[in-house]
């Protein structure tokens, strides 16, 4: 399928005016949201004198990775066009770490959150069995449970020589402002509305009085605003031990969130229907962990990519990188420009909750739908519904917070953390409860095909799946066939290029499991492949089948393709820097 609107890919080259007014646009249509939740963090957490600082850290940070994913680096960066802002995930945390341990304890566990996350990106292909759809559904909608609270009594600060009224008028015409946009407003004025609403709500507060011009007034243009990054709290005390569990947690979430948005970013970035990169997922995820530990070096909040790009790229139909670079750029610059930054800063902290608020209710929405659509019968719904009111409970203190209080350092006392906790145990419960998948381990050779056929029979046996046990085998057989020839030509590639390539002795291993699910053989293949595969991918080939001249793909290869489509009733193949993953799903004909 061809995406004809689509003017500049993501390998495109858009005229530099172009390129460099898009990403203003995008740069100033999120520095709002960064601005606002550090703001919320540092008021809520006690710590306003280190405001201006952490703005200023969290601008440049976000920059700095927003150029880092367009730019890609080694296997560092998407190489999309994707645009960095503070974690609104992880506000409630944030805000107990400024409260407990002070900016010091909030910029170590930033930095411990980072390098987990360059440490996910090595490892992702074995992450996603952890944390399931199901699972990480409920984790985001408990994330609005526990920061609306927060949010809440936030809307209903009063600084002093400021009337209640003028704080009530402005945060609630922020609020109706974003829900009008949402609801009447069109595609290109809705990635405006939070904007629009902050300005909406300023101007009211205004003309009552609430907004403060003096802070505006006393920034200067360029230069940086007092203060200087933050020593590290190497202490270790009982307090960074209590929280760190819940920050390794929500970093797990947040990793999950941006696996979702690398891959989205794919789909809209290119004219043609591709099977997802997961290389350059990998490569989202590393970026989004560098730019999590220069945030905590900097002694700021955790930042992380935002799903507006996605948006952006849809409507102006532009999702060249250089757009991206030209964001990182733009924000980069406007940290530089503390009279900018105090402009938004300044805006009442009423205003900034609310139109947190609103974003916070629609990610409730996302977790839910993600739920629903992902459950598959009564038993996910169970798992679901227990971890979420279990969250629920322990968050408000429904359930002996006497002692749960100090169970386990207080770190039941996170609502996402209790829950997202008993939502991954009722999940491993389910599996044990399931039988184990069969597992054969060999070489990516065809010598070894006797031996998985072998295999094959005593799962379609034990399954009672004889019916498709020879679509199984052809099934397979072609899927090692494609897998072996992909890695041959990788090596012919390196060849090419005089690096070089593995011999035959060096064949990556091959994990091959088997599972039923109904009356469905599900069977996945998992080839270590240290060198790259020349960019082939079996789920993309078999979209182009039928559609590539024999100049693009030779005839053997579009016969193998060919087979294997008709043979699985669906092929999803991923790719990661270190292994390939093979899905295949062989189910009866009707």
């Amino acid at each position: 399928m061809k995406r004809q609107g689509l003017r500049y890919e993501a390998d495109g080259h858009p005229p530099v005016q172009l390129a460099i007014g898009l990403g203003l646009q995008l740069a100033v249509s999120n520095i709002f949201s960064i601005v606002m939740i550090v703001a919320i963090v540092f008021r809520a957490g006690g710590a306003e004198e280190h405001l201006p600082w952490a703005i200023f850290a969290s601008v440049l940070a976000c920059g700095v990775a927003t150029a880092l994913q367009a730019v890609r680096v080694g296997r560092i960066g998407a190489g999309y066009m994707l645009i960095h802002g503070s974690a609104g995930t992880f506000v409630a945390v944030s805000v107990t770490a400024l409260a407990e341990g002070g900016p010091a304890m909030l910029a170590t566990l930033a930095i411990v959150s980072g390098l987990v996350q360059v440490a996910i990106s090595r490892q992702l292909s074995w992450v996603r069995k952890v944390l399931t759809p199901v699972v990480t559904g409920t984790i985001v909608m408990l994330l609005s449970v526990t920061v609306i609270p927060i949010l809440l009594r936030a809307f209903q600060q009063v600084p002093p020589g400021v009337s209640a009224t003028a704080i009530t008028v402005g945060g609630c015409t922020t609020l109706l402002t974003i829900v009008l946009i949402v609801l009447w407003g069109t595609d290109s004025i809705r990635q405006w509305a939070t904007a629009l609403g902050v300005v909406a709500g300023s101007v009211a507060a205004a003309s009552l009085g609430a907004y403060d011009t003096m802070a505006v007034a006393q920034a200067t243009w360029i230069g940086t605003p007092p203060g200087a990054p933050l020593k590290l709290d190497l202490q270790f005390g009982p307090e960074f031990w209590a929280i760190l569990p819940a920050f390794l947690f929500l970093t797990l979430v947040a990793s999950t969130k941006s696996v979702g948005v690398a891959v989205a970013i794919q789909r809209v970035s290119w004219r043609g229907s591709r099977a997802v990169d997961f290389r350059s997922v990998q490569g989202t995820l590393a970026a989004e962990g560098t730019g999590n530990v220069l945030a905590g070096l900097l002694g700021t909040v955790i930042n992380t990519p935002y799903p507006s790009a996605i948006a952006a790229a849809e409507v102006t139909r532009v999702a060249a990188r250089s757009v991206g670079l030209a964001a990182g750029v733009s924000l980069i610059v406007f940290a530089f420009l503390p009279k900018v930054t105090a402009t938004i800063a300044a805006v009442p902290t009423a205003v900034a909750a609310a139109s947190i608020i609103v974003v916070m209710v629609l990610l409730f929405v996302v977790g839910m739908r993600e739920v629903v659509k992902n459950a598959r019968g009564v038993r996910d719904g169970l798992i679901a519904g227990v971890a979420f009111w279990t969250g629920t409970a322990f968050e408000f203190d429904l359930v002996y917070p006497e002692y749960f209080a100090e169970f386990a350092g207080g770190m039941l006392t996170n609502g996402m953390t209790a829950g997202g906790l008993t939502a991954i145990v009722l999940t491993l419960l389910l599996h044990l409860g399931t039988p184990r998948a069969r597992r054969f381990k060999g070489r990516l050779d065809m010598a070894e095909l006797p031996r998985i056929r072998e295999f094959l029979g005593t799962f379609a046996s034990g399954a009672g799946l004889e019916p498709v046990r020879g679509r199984m085998e052809a099934a397979t057989e072609e899927t090692l066939l494609t897998l072996v020839q992909s890695r041959v030509e990788g090596q012919d590639e390196d060849a090419a290029a005089g690096t070089g390539g593995d011999d035959d002795s060096a064949a990556p291993a091959l994990l091959l499991t088997a599972r039923k699910e109904d009356d469905t053989a599900v069977l996945e293949f998992i080839a270590g492949t240290e060198k790259q595969t020349g960019d082939i991918n079996m789920q993309d080939r078999i979209a182009l089948v039928g559609e590539t001249s024999d100049e693009l793909q030779p005839p053997e290869r579009e016969m193998s393709l060919r087979l294997l489509h008709h043979l699985a009733s669906s092929v999803r193949h991923q790719q990661f820097h270190s292994i390939d993953v093979v899905t295949l799903r062989v189910s009866p004909r009707a």
